[in-house]
């Protein structure tokens, strides 16, 4: 591989900023980029996520929706060196537009560092093809191929399955697979995979930050070998330190289709499942690139999977965020389940449950309003933690209307602690439910 470490001290005054910063690569690039010795800066949507992953870098917040002329972008070419996009999205949604983000926000960024002379670096994607079968990877290709036209210093690579430390989108769905307990459920198991490193791709941006690749060039970084999806979801299992499962079990390949569809649906209300359609199109076309071209600058071939797996040993909050990656939609719907059966039935039954409180010398009018009140905030919170956007929130209303429950039933109705069937002991389990679906919810 070629050395890059004989040029931290010319790069001690060469800005470098990272756009998608806070992300799955993003945020190993920083890394990287500031041992080299390089004055990095971030860019990201989010104030709050930025300064929580990384909160001693200068942050840019912006939307790239909002970053769609040359005249956006001035500031920023002309105060950096070399700027470096790793910003992307799997499909359009509530937050999302493909187009924007992949072309239109690219675009402009690609024009404003044309005329401020400014390296620009592009982080694609194996597959980015203008006849690609999913709009992901045709809007990537469009972003790639209007820098390759219209700019005269860049590199864009084109990364394959990337395998980091942290685990995002398809990383993090290899995890989740990996963590069922006795069997192995897989779909398009004969999907062929290509994997990349996060040390190879990170190497290879430093390389080109340091003028010491050609310019001008895309490059696929991918491994030589090819694998199927089962191989990888096996050697993810085997890398994590899961026991082999006892039974494999090969789902058809229409269940992938009906999966798709439910996160898909999911999706609009604010869930990014790494099982929506674009990723399932994207394995089943399969994730390979071409090696060949990057090799020969480097004379040496990228780590193969094992290889890129056992340069980063797992450790216990590996396995328990793939555990915990699996848990996590259980946890949501059935916390949805518990509190909006609990308020339907409150209604539907608003007699019966109001007279627990005319027993004790309640007005019927009173019991029936205080048990309707509380029966519809049970459902907007059952209702509140399947929205994306509002689930932390109603977590920890989930927590604290269940207090609220524990000592009113304390004051007003202390006959239900000694209640057989014991209904406000299991109060308790519901809270602890709340809190681990809280914990469950930071993606970042």
């Amino acid at each position: 591989m070629l050395n890059s470490s004989q040029n931290i001290s010319q790069n001690t005054d060469r800005r470098v900023l990272v756009i998608g910063a806070y992300g799955f690569i993003g945020a190993s690039l920083v890394m990287r980029l500031q041992r080299e010795g390089f004055v990095v800066s971030g860019f990201g949507r989010s104030q709050a996520t930025a300064y929580k992953v990384m909160p001693d870098i200068n942050w840019h917040i912006a939307d790239l929706k909002n970053m769609i002329t040359a005249d956006d972008w001035q500031d920023y070419a002309k105060t950096h060196d070399i700027i470096i996009n790793c910003a992307g999205a799997l499909q359009d949604g509530a937050s999302d537009s493909l187009k924007t983000v992949h072309f239109d926000a690219i675009k402009a960024l690609s024009d404003a560092c044309k005329s401020n002379q400014t390296m620009l670096i592009q982080i694609s994607a194996v597959g980015a093809e203008r006849d690609a079968d999913t709009a992901f990877m045709r809007t990537k290709a469009m972003g790639d191929d209007y820098i390759r036209e219209n700019h005269t210093d860049y590199n864009i690579f084109r990364p394959g399955l990337v395998l980091a430390k942290n685990a995002y989108g398809g990383s993090a769905l290899l995890r989740m697979l990996a963590a069922f307990p006795l069997v192995q459920p897989i779909a398009l198991a004969n999907s062929q995979v290509q994997a990349t490193s996060i040390y190879d791709l990170t190497d290879a941006v430093v390389l080109a930050a340091n003028n010491q690749v050609p310019k001008n060039k895309s490059y696929d970084l991918v491994e030589r070998q090819t694998h199927s999806l089962r191989e990888v979801v096996q050697e993810t299992r085997h890398w994590l330190g899961f026991s082999s499962a006892v039974w494999q079990i090969t789902l058809p390949n229409w269940s992938t289709q009906i999966t798709a569809k439910i996160a898909d649906f999911l999706s609009l209300l604010g869930w990014r499942s790494p099982l929506r359609s674009t990723a399932i199109s994207v394995l089943k076309s399969g994730i390979k690139g071409d090696p060949d071209p990057w090799r020969k600058i480097t004379k040496q071939d990228l780590r193969p999977l094992n290889s890129a797996l056992s340069h980063m040993p797992a450790a216990v909050e590996d396995r328990l965020f793939a555990r915990m990656s699996l848990l996590m939609p259980i946890i949501i719907f059935c916390l949805a389940s518990f509190w909006l059966a609990s308020g339907i039935i409150g209604l539907w039954q608003i007699d019966r449950a109001a007279n627990v409180l005319t027993d004790i010398g309640w007005s019927d009018h009173f019991a029936k309003l205080s048990i309707g009140f509380w029966s519809i905030v049970d459902i907007a919170l059952g209702l509140g933690v399947l929205i994306r956007k509002s689930a932390k929130i109603a977590c920890w209303a989930m927590i604290a209307v269940s207090f609220n429950y524990l000592i009113s039933a304390a004051v007003v109705t202390p006959q239900l602690w000694a209640d057989p069937l014991g209904p406000m002991v299991k109060v308790f389990p519901g809270i602890v439910l709340a809190l681990v679906g809280r914990v469950t919810l930071d993606n970042r």
